[in-house]
């Protein structure tokens, strides 16, 4: 059996079903958001073994013969609206992630990506840097910082032409509406202003002159790579995450072999399955890393360029264990 972690209506579980029922797959999809409030979950070690059982909507699952989780987009585990005191839901949803992380690692089943503990570490983009590094990519001189007093230096080493992002890709939330921050060109006379970065860390980098960017999805060994001609729109030339479709065209693009044994490697070497690699193909053909997102999105990339990511994520999941080593 196969298991799918994630919310309900996940667009891009539905994109891969298809291929998984083509293949024959017994799929089970669940959303941990419904534990413990409207799913039950039970491990039970006997002298036959261990036995861990999913009950919801008053039907038993045994999990027990879970051969490969999809950890896509899963909810948080949510109490029961019967428990309305705030302290009492509070210590129900924390003990329920507590269960969830040793549940989890009971099963003897591969992980695309990986499980929580192993992703939370591949999503760290200090960590994603220093291996990119280590295996060889290109990689702009970078500082990580809240040090107001490192930003003008920064600026300096970068010629003036530096660029300043978050260490993570969030949204928050700003009188009701979603914000996001993306990332930006520092000007001289954001200097004066610098006393702002002290309130988070802020990752500063020379800008870096680009041809086109890229975003090379990796499942396994398998490597697509769509280039983004973010520079064809005003909006996206800074970060094509402003999107624009009808402009920023996107298509097919063929990695050099060492680029894309780089990608595979760096992806293993963070542990898990599955990758999103964001590179820059400067004017003078240099390849530079960016970051990774180890579960990143990968539909519109599929949807517009017709590369065929949907059917390895289904392969992966489907194939023996000893095809995925």
């Amino acid at each position: 059996m196969l298991l799918i972690l994630s919310e309900p209506g996940d667009a891009t579980v539905h994109m891969v079903l298809p291929e998984l029922k083509a293949r024959g797959a017994d799929v089970l999809w669940w959303d941990p958001g419904e534990y413990p409030g409207r799913a039950r979950l039970t491990a039970r070690f006997d002298a036959g073994g261990t036995r861990l059982v999913l009950v919801r909507d008053g039907q038993a699952v045994d999990l027990s013969s879970v051969t490969a989780v999809w950890y896509r987009r899963p909810g948080t585990p949510t109490a029961a609206d019967q428990v309305v005191a705030a302290d009492l839901r509070e210590r129900a949803e924390e003990l329920s992630v507590w269960f969830l992380d040793g549940f989890w690692d009971l099963l003897d089943a591969r992980w695309l990506p990986a499980r929580e503990p192993v992703l939370r570490r591949a999503h760290n983009k200090l960590v994603h840097l220093a291996v990119a590094q280590r295996l060889g990519f290109a990689v702009p001189p970078t500082t990580i910082t809240n040090d107001p007093y490192e930003l003008a230096p920064a600026y300096e080493r970068a010629g003036g032409r530096l660029i300043a992002k978050p260490v993570e890709h969030t949204t928050f939330d700003v009188d009701g509406a979603a914000q996001s921050v993306f990332t930006t060109v520092v000007r001289r006379r954001d200097l004066v202003g610098r006393a702002r970065i002290a309130h988070e860390p802020t990752i500063l980098q020379p800008y870096v002159d680009k041809a086109v960017e890229l975003r090379v999805t990796v499942v396994g060994d398998r490597v697509f790579a769509a280039e983004i001609a973010s520079q064809d729109s005003p909006r996206t030339r800074e970060d094509w995450r402003h999107y624009d479709f009808d402009r920023a065209r996107h298509s097919v693009h063929r990695l050099p072999d060492d680029v894309a044994r780089k990608c595979v490697d760096l992806v293993a070497a963070l542990g898990v399955s599955f990758g999103a690699i964001d590179l820059i193909l400067t004017p003078g053909g240099e390849y530079v890393f960016l970051e990774i997102n180890p579960n990143g999105q990968w539909g519109w990339i599929q949807d517009l360029t017709g590369l065929p990511i949907g059917a390895a994520i289904a392969d992966w999941l489907t194939a023996k264990e000893t095809d995925n080593q």
